[in-house]
Protein backbone atom coordinates (compact mmCIF):
# COMPACT_ATOMS: atom_id res chain seq x y z
CA UNK A 1 0.00 0.00 0.00
CA UNK A 2 1.49 3.62 -1.12
CA UNK A 3 -0.02 7.25 -0.07
CA UNK A 4 1.20 10.30 -1.89
CA UNK A 5 2.46 12.27 1.36
CA UNK A 6 3.80 15.85 0.57
CA UNK A 7 5.21 14.60 -3.26
CA UNK A 8 6.50 11.35 -2.02
CA UNK A 9 5.27 7.74 -1.85
CA UNK A 10 4.49 6.30 1.37
CA UNK A 11 4.61 2.44 1.37
CA UNK A 12 3.72 0.65 4.38
CA UNK A 13 4.33 -3.22 5.46
CA UNK A 14 2.64 -5.19 8.44
CA UNK A 15 4.50 -8.11 10.33
CA UNK A 16 2.91 -10.96 11.84
CA UNK A 17 4.39 -9.98 15.26
CA UNK A 18 4.08 -5.93 14.78
CA UNK A 19 2.32 -4.19 16.65
CA UNK A 20 1.96 -1.21 14.07
CA UNK A 21 3.12 -0.97 10.41
CA UNK A 22 6.23 -0.03 9.00
CA UNK A 23 6.68 3.08 6.70
CA UNK A 24 9.05 3.49 4.08
CA UNK A 25 9.64 5.88 1.12
CA UNK A 26 12.70 7.02 -1.07
CA UNK A 27 13.95 9.50 -3.10
CA UNK A 28 16.62 9.62 -5.85
CA UNK A 29 19.76 10.72 -4.85
CA UNK A 30 22.75 11.98 -6.26
CA UNK A 31 25.62 10.54 -8.62
CA UNK A 32 27.78 9.99 -5.12
CA UNK A 33 27.85 7.38 -2.90
CA UNK A 34 26.10 8.25 -0.05
CA UNK A 35 27.31 7.51 3.85
CA UNK A 36 25.32 9.55 5.51
CA UNK A 37 27.31 12.43 5.59
CA UNK A 38 28.00 15.26 2.56
CA UNK A 39 24.84 18.55 1.81
CA UNK A 40 23.07 16.01 -0.53
CA UNK A 41 22.92 12.91 1.32
CA UNK A 42 22.14 15.17 4.31
CA UNK A 43 19.54 16.73 2.87
CA UNK A 44 17.95 13.12 1.58
CA UNK A 45 17.97 11.85 4.84
CA UNK A 46 15.90 14.83 6.28
CA UNK A 47 13.28 14.99 3.54
CA UNK A 48 12.74 11.06 4.37
CA UNK A 49 12.53 11.69 7.91
CA UNK A 50 10.16 14.85 7.77
CA UNK A 51 8.07 13.13 5.39
CA UNK A 52 8.14 9.66 7.38
CA UNK A 53 7.41 11.10 10.60
CA UNK A 54 4.63 13.73 9.82
CA UNK A 55 2.78 10.70 8.31
CA UNK A 56 2.82 9.25 11.29
CA UNK A 57 1.68 12.77 13.18
CA UNK A 58 -0.90 12.75 10.22
CA UNK A 59 -1.68 9.02 11.51
CA UNK A 60 -2.61 10.47 15.31
CA UNK A 61 -0.74 7.40 16.25
CA UNK A 62 -1.49 7.20 20.32
CA UNK A 63 1.86 5.75 20.91
CA UNK A 64 3.75 9.69 19.81
CA UNK A 65 1.08 11.51 21.43
CA UNK A 66 2.75 13.57 23.42
CA UNK A 67 5.48 14.32 21.79
CA UNK A 68 3.46 14.91 17.99
CA UNK A 69 3.55 18.74 17.54
CA UNK A 70 2.71 20.75 14.43
CA UNK A 71 5.50 23.41 15.84
CA UNK A 72 8.42 21.54 14.94
CA UNK A 73 10.42 24.28 16.93
CA UNK A 74 8.51 22.75 20.35
CA UNK A 75 9.43 19.36 19.43
CA UNK A 76 12.60 19.62 16.71
CA UNK A 77 12.97 16.20 15.19
CA UNK A 78 16.71 15.00 15.12
CA UNK A 79 18.00 11.78 13.90
CA UNK A 80 20.36 10.29 17.25
CA UNK A 81 22.83 7.33 16.38
CA UNK A 82 24.56 5.05 19.66
CA UNK A 83 27.77 4.31 19.30
CA UNK A 84 27.87 1.62 16.87
CA UNK A 85 26.05 3.99 14.03
CA UNK A 86 22.47 2.25 14.81
CA UNK A 87 19.87 5.77 14.32
CA UNK A 88 16.55 6.45 15.91
CA UNK A 89 14.60 9.80 16.40
CA UNK A 90 14.85 12.51 19.05
CA UNK A 91 11.74 14.36 18.95
CA UNK A 92 12.12 17.34 21.71
CA UNK A 93 13.18 15.94 24.37
CA UNK A 94 12.02 12.74 24.48
CA UNK A 95 13.07 9.29 22.49
CA UNK A 96 10.93 8.58 19.25
CA UNK A 97 10.42 5.90 16.71
CA UNK A 98 13.67 3.74 15.32
CA UNK A 99 14.55 4.75 11.87
CA UNK A 100 16.73 2.87 9.23
CA UNK A 101 18.61 4.28 6.01
CA UNK A 102 19.66 2.39 2.60
CA UNK A 103 21.09 3.08 -0.83
CA UNK A 104 20.24 1.30 -3.54
CA UNK A 105 18.68 1.36 -7.16
CA UNK A 106 19.62 4.90 -7.35
CA UNK A 107 17.80 6.21 -4.22
CA UNK A 108 17.85 6.88 -1.26
CA UNK A 109 15.69 4.58 1.47
CA UNK A 110 14.30 5.24 4.72
CA UNK A 111 12.11 3.14 6.68
CA UNK A 112 10.07 4.69 10.41
CA UNK A 113 8.52 2.56 12.62
CA UNK A 114 5.29 3.28 13.99
CA UNK A 115 5.34 1.27 17.59
CA UNK A 116 8.72 0.93 19.54
CA UNK A 117 10.24 -2.02 17.79
CA UNK A 118 13.91 -1.96 15.80
CA UNK A 119 14.24 -1.60 12.27
CA UNK A 120 16.56 -1.90 9.41
CA UNK A 121 16.67 -1.65 5.59
CA UNK A 122 18.71 -2.51 3.10
CA UNK A 123 18.43 -2.71 -0.70
CA UNK A 124 20.68 -5.12 -2.64
CA UNK A 125 20.84 -5.16 -6.54
CA UNK A 126 21.58 -8.65 -8.50
CA UNK A 127 24.46 -7.34 -10.31
CA UNK A 128 26.37 -7.08 -7.13
CA UNK A 129 26.64 -11.32 -6.76
CA UNK A 130 28.76 -12.32 -9.49
CA UNK A 131 29.94 -15.85 -10.34
CA UNK A 132 33.22 -15.31 -7.89
CA UNK A 133 31.65 -14.13 -5.49
CA UNK A 134 31.83 -16.14 -2.35
CA UNK A 135 28.48 -17.38 -1.83
CA UNK A 136 28.68 -20.40 0.76
CA UNK A 137 30.86 -18.08 2.77
CA UNK A 138 28.17 -15.61 3.61
CA UNK A 139 25.04 -18.04 2.74
CA UNK A 140 24.25 -21.43 4.29
CA UNK A 141 22.99 -24.19 1.75
CA UNK A 142 19.60 -24.30 2.66
CA UNK A 143 18.38 -20.72 2.84
CA UNK A 144 20.38 -20.33 -0.44
CA UNK A 145 18.24 -23.18 -1.72
CA UNK A 146 15.31 -22.04 -0.94
CA UNK A 147 15.87 -18.31 -1.96
CA UNK A 148 16.94 -19.92 -5.79
CA UNK A 149 12.68 -21.51 -5.37
CA UNK A 150 11.62 -18.30 -5.04
CA UNK A 151 13.30 -16.92 -7.72
CA UNK A 152 12.67 -19.43 -10.37
CA UNK A 153 16.74 -20.00 -10.00
CA UNK A 154 18.83 -17.28 -10.73
CA UNK A 155 21.65 -17.08 -8.42
CA UNK A 156 21.92 -13.38 -8.61
CA UNK A 157 18.37 -12.40 -7.62
CA UNK A 158 18.82 -15.34 -4.47
CA UNK A 159 21.86 -13.92 -3.41
CA UNK A 160 20.38 -10.60 -3.61
CA UNK A 161 17.20 -11.32 -1.64
CA UNK A 162 19.55 -13.21 1.48
CA UNK A 163 21.84 -10.19 1.69
CA UNK A 164 19.40 -7.80 1.98
CA UNK A 165 17.78 -9.52 4.63
CA UNK A 166 20.78 -9.97 6.81
CA UNK A 167 21.73 -6.27 6.21
CA UNK A 168 18.51 -5.27 7.22
CA UNK A 169 18.48 -7.40 10.22
CA UNK A 170 21.99 -5.98 11.72
CA UNK A 171 20.94 -2.72 11.11
CA UNK A 172 18.06 -3.75 13.35
CA UNK A 173 20.18 -5.48 16.10
CA UNK A 174 21.89 -2.25 15.62
CA UNK A 175 25.37 -3.63 15.78
CA UNK A 176 25.87 -3.87 11.67
CA UNK A 177 28.33 -6.97 11.15
CA UNK A 178 30.65 -5.86 13.90
CA UNK A 179 29.17 -8.57 16.23
CA UNK A 180 27.27 -10.71 13.93
CA UNK A 181 28.79 -12.64 11.02
CA UNK A 182 26.27 -13.31 7.91
CA UNK A 183 26.56 -16.89 8.58
CA UNK A 184 25.28 -16.77 12.61
CA UNK A 185 22.18 -15.22 10.78
CA UNK A 186 19.93 -17.84 9.09
CA UNK A 187 16.65 -16.67 7.02
CA UNK A 188 14.17 -19.68 7.47
CA UNK A 189 11.59 -20.48 5.10
CA UNK A 190 9.08 -18.11 4.51
CA UNK A 191 5.06 -17.00 4.01
CA UNK A 192 4.24 -15.65 0.71
CA UNK A 193 1.87 -12.44 0.27
CA UNK A 194 0.64 -10.73 -2.57
CA UNK A 195 4.00 -8.29 -3.43
CA UNK A 196 6.65 -9.87 -1.30
CA UNK A 197 7.96 -12.42 1.60
CA UNK A 198 8.00 -12.56 5.00
CA UNK A 199 10.63 -14.68 6.75
CA UNK A 200 11.52 -16.03 10.22
CA UNK A 201 14.90 -15.44 11.13
CA UNK A 202 17.30 -17.18 13.18
CA UNK A 203 20.45 -16.39 15.20
CA UNK A 204 23.65 -18.35 16.39
CA UNK A 205 24.37 -19.02 19.87
CA UNK A 206 27.36 -17.76 18.90
CA UNK A 207 25.75 -14.28 18.02
CA UNK A 208 23.94 -14.43 21.23
CA UNK A 209 27.08 -14.87 22.93
CA UNK A 210 28.02 -11.48 21.37
CA UNK A 211 24.77 -9.66 21.78
CA UNK A 212 24.00 -10.23 25.69
CA UNK A 213 20.71 -8.62 27.22
CA UNK A 214 22.98 -5.92 28.01
CA UNK A 215 24.43 -4.98 24.86
CA UNK A 216 22.94 -1.52 24.49
CA UNK A 217 23.20 -0.34 27.88
CA UNK A 218 26.60 -0.18 27.32
CA UNK A 219 26.11 2.51 25.12
CA UNK A 220 23.84 4.90 27.03
CA UNK A 221 24.33 8.09 27.71
CA UNK A 222 26.67 7.94 24.75
CA UNK A 223 24.63 8.98 22.06
CA UNK A 224 24.95 11.91 19.69
CA UNK A 225 23.04 13.34 16.89
CA UNK A 226 24.32 14.32 13.60
CA UNK A 227 25.60 17.55 14.45
CA UNK A 228 27.02 16.55 17.17
CA UNK A 229 24.57 17.27 20.19
CA UNK A 230 23.93 14.85 23.11
CA UNK A 231 21.03 12.36 22.22
CA UNK A 232 19.03 10.26 24.42
CA UNK A 233 19.62 7.19 26.17
CA UNK A 234 18.75 3.55 24.03
CA UNK A 235 17.84 0.28 25.68
CA UNK A 236 17.53 -3.27 24.33
CA UNK A 237 16.20 -5.09 27.29
CA UNK A 238 16.67 -8.51 25.64
CA UNK A 239 18.76 -10.58 22.49
CA UNK A 240 15.99 -12.30 20.19
CA UNK A 241 15.89 -15.89 21.03
CA UNK A 242 17.34 -18.77 19.34
CA UNK A 243 15.22 -20.95 17.19
CA UNK A 244 14.87 -24.72 17.44
CA UNK A 245 15.89 -26.33 14.39
CA UNK A 246 16.35 -30.06 12.46
CA UNK A 247 20.07 -30.95 12.61
CA UNK A 248 20.20 -32.42 9.03
CA UNK A 249 18.06 -29.47 7.37
CA UNK A 250 19.11 -26.73 9.21
CA UNK A 251 15.24 -25.56 9.36
CA UNK A 252 12.65 -25.73 11.74
CA UNK A 253 12.05 -29.30 13.36
CA UNK A 254 8.52 -30.28 12.29
CA UNK A 255 6.11 -29.37 14.80
CA UNK A 256 8.24 -26.78 16.74
CA UNK A 257 6.93 -23.15 16.37
CA UNK A 258 9.29 -20.99 13.97
CA UNK A 259 9.75 -18.66 16.44
CA UNK A 260 10.44 -19.86 20.50
CA UNK A 261 8.57 -17.45 22.89
CA UNK A 262 10.87 -14.39 23.78
CA UNK A 263 11.38 -11.39 21.38
CA UNK A 264 10.95 -12.10 17.41
CA UNK A 265 13.27 -11.11 14.95
CA UNK A 266 11.01 -11.60 11.12
CA UNK A 267 11.97 -10.15 7.41
CA UNK A 268 9.47 -8.69 4.84
CA UNK A 269 11.42 -8.66 1.49
CA UNK A 270 9.79 -6.99 -1.97
CA UNK A 271 11.25 -6.97 -5.30
CA UNK A 272 12.16 -3.69 -6.70
CA UNK A 273 13.35 -3.94 -10.19
CA UNK A 274 16.48 -5.47 -10.46
CA UNK A 275 17.08 -5.38 -6.42
CA UNK A 276 15.56 -6.38 -3.52
CA UNK A 277 14.20 -4.37 -0.42
CA UNK A 278 13.75 -6.19 2.58
CA UNK A 279 13.08 -4.58 6.18
CA UNK A 280 13.71 -6.25 9.35
CA UNK A 281 12.16 -5.84 12.45
CA UNK A 282 13.24 -6.83 16.03
CA UNK A 283 10.61 -6.78 18.23
CA UNK A 284 11.76 -6.98 21.82
CA UNK A 285 8.77 -7.59 23.46
CA UNK A 286 7.83 -11.22 25.18
CA UNK A 287 5.07 -13.33 23.51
Amino acid sequence: MAKDFQGLAVHSVSFVHGKRPVFYASVPCANETLKGYGANGAGDKHRLVSTLWDHIVAMESPLWKRSQSSNKAVFPVQVVCDLLGKPHLLLGEYRGPAISFSEGGGKVWAALCEDESDIGIDVAGTDEFQREYPFFRVFHPQELQHALRLVGGDLGKASALLWSIKEAVVKALGCAFHLVDPRQITVYQSAGGDEGYTFPIGLSRKALVRLPIDFHEQARGNLSSEHGEPGTRLRVREAPAALPVDGATGYPRAGVPAIAAGPSLWACSLPHGKAWLSIALFNRQYR
